[in-house]
């Protein structure tokens, strides 16, 4: 049961048949998020504008998925964790990264593990990191670049994590094999 109303382009606020039809548009259909986020049209620009400017930073397709599945991991998203393995997927991710972010194990590369706990302590701390945490971040071969594009993503996802915690957003249905919940992890 939603608790917040997911709009199609007939409910929508005028100000979000625009963005829902680039939507329809980009994904051939309407993601349920897109349509929770269309109850307030500069929630759903704000959401594809950070999108778009995130797929579009300095990391690459691997960098981009574990800070995205990172902070949806850490903010325990039923919607965003099956809808991010499924783009993971679509983006020809190593499958086995997407299972290791899902799952609480160890990315495949230093790299990425620096990136990704980065990232985790990003969330935790709520952006106070300290020094200790920036150099470890540095040593990994990331730049001050890398931290503020951690934030811009960070961003994109306390938008679509915290709408979907307060929609209950059913996952959609290309999406559905890739279920997944904190539960499974800690059985």
């Amino acid at each position: 049961m939603t608790a917040l109303t997911i709009h199609n382009l007939e409910t929508a606020p005028e100000g979000s048949k625009a963005l829902l039809e680039q939507s329809l548009k980009t994904n051939g259909m309407i993601p349920g998020l897109h349509g929770v986020l269309a109850g307030a049209p500069g929630l759903l620009e704000a959401y594809q504008t950070l999108h778009k400017l995130f797929t579009q930073s300095s990391f690459n397709k691997e960098e981009l998925t574990v800070v995205w599945q990172t902070i949806n991991v850490a903010h325990e998203c039923h919607y965003c964790v099956p809808a991010h393995t499924g783009i993971a997927h679509m983006m020809k991710v190593d499958p086995d990264l997407s299972e290791a972010l899902r799952n609480h194990t160890a990315m495949p590369t230093e790299r990425l593990q620096a990136l990704h706990e980065f990232t985790l302590k990003m969330v935790h701390s709520r952006g106070r990191v300290d020094q200790d945490d920036l150099d470890a971040f540095f040593a990994a071969g990331y730049e001050e670049r890398h931290v503020l594009e951690v934030i811009l993503g960070l961003s994109q996802k306390v938008i679509s994590n915290y709408t979907n915690h307060i929609a209950n957003t059913p996952v959609d249905a290309p999406f559905e094999k890739y279920l997944w919940s904190k539960d499974a992890v800690n059985s």
